[in-house]
């Protein structure tokens, strides 16, 4: 069957699929360009599925939001010049709003959403991948609702934040958002910490301080220090506020007669253990393998 360039211009300008492969999905379809797109979409899982076992640690931080809750949502691609193409940044765009729109916070749930075009989310992804090259991973998404003031900070594409206060106001909000953007805090505040990690961390300063060989209520104070150091680091209250080192946090925000009832910060790739090529290595092999 011949198949017109009109025809395979029609199927790209559909599915965004290259040349080549719109005229054989057509030639297959026998001409119909629904059939043929559906002959894409098949393609394009399978090529998904090929690709599922590659690492994605690029990729982009999205957040969208609304004034009473937001959602943020970690997309990634195998690497960062995929990160920067313009259809990967509409396909991420589009699932965070499509998060924003849905009640859910799992993953597994998200995917199976519908975008705006009328496809699945995880049917976009097979067909980005296919169009790109790459692996494409939705991996994770949190939300927060509030009647309070939410807000939100994004540091480039790689890092993003979102901030619910109760009192405060949206400036306060963003303040916050970009500060625990900057300095990474694991909890609000001491609440926060699990008794496992503060006996773990009491334990190995104990240790230290033993090595010091000081009188055992002197070590005790020493360790008690240390613990409240530990503390201030790693709750955001405890932390010295970024724009004005000389105030903690919980400072400012007991001058505003406000409190942070949740935040959520995600970096790119973080956790995910990427593979790293040792060239060394490679080419000793090649050179071994050619004697």
């Amino acid at each position: 069957m011949t198949i017109s360039a009109a025809l395979v211009k029609e199927l790209r300008e559909r599915t965004g699929a290259g040349m080549m492969e719109c005229k054989t999905a057509l030639v297959e379809a026998n001409g119909d360009l629904d059939a043929a797109g559906e002959v894409l979409r098949i393609s394009g899982q399978a090529k998904a599925d090929k690709k599922a076992s590659r690492i994605a640690a690029e990729g982009r931080v999205v957040v969208a939001e609304t004034h009473n809750a937001a959602v943020i949502v970690e997309i990634n691609s195998e690497t960062d010049f995929v990160a920067k193409d313009e259809n990967f940044v509409a396909f991420t765009d589009a699932v965070a709003a499509a998060a924003l729109q849905s009640s859910t916070q799992d993953v597994a749930e998200l995917v199976a959403q519908k975008l705006a075009n009328g496809n699945t989310i995880e049917a976009a992804r097979a067909e980005l991948i296919a169009k790109v090259g790459e692996n494409i991973s939705v991996r994770r998404m949190a939300r927060i609702a509030s009647d309070g003031v939410i807000s939100s900070y994004s540091h480039g594409a790689r890092i993003g934040t979102v901030v619910a206060l109760q009192g405060g106001d949206a400036e306060l909000a963003r303040d916050i958002a970009m500060h625990v953007a900057a300095t990474n805090p694991q909890c609000i505040d001491e609440s926060g910490v699990s008794s496992d990690v503060l006996e773990t961390e009491r334990r190995i300063e104990t240790e230290k301080a033993q090595g010091s060989g000081k009188p055992a209520e002197i070590i005790d104070k020493m360790v008690a220090g240390r613990i409240n150091k530990f503390l201030k680091n790693i709750t955001l209250v405890g932390q010295p506020f970024v724009k004005d080192p000389d105030i903690t946090v919980g400072k400012l925000l007991a001058d505003a007669k406000a409190k942070v009832t949740a935040f959520v910060r995600f970096e790119v790739g973080e956790g995910i253990e990427k593979k790293v090529d040792n060239f060394v290595e490679e080419v000793m092999a090649q050179v071994k393998g050619a004697r």
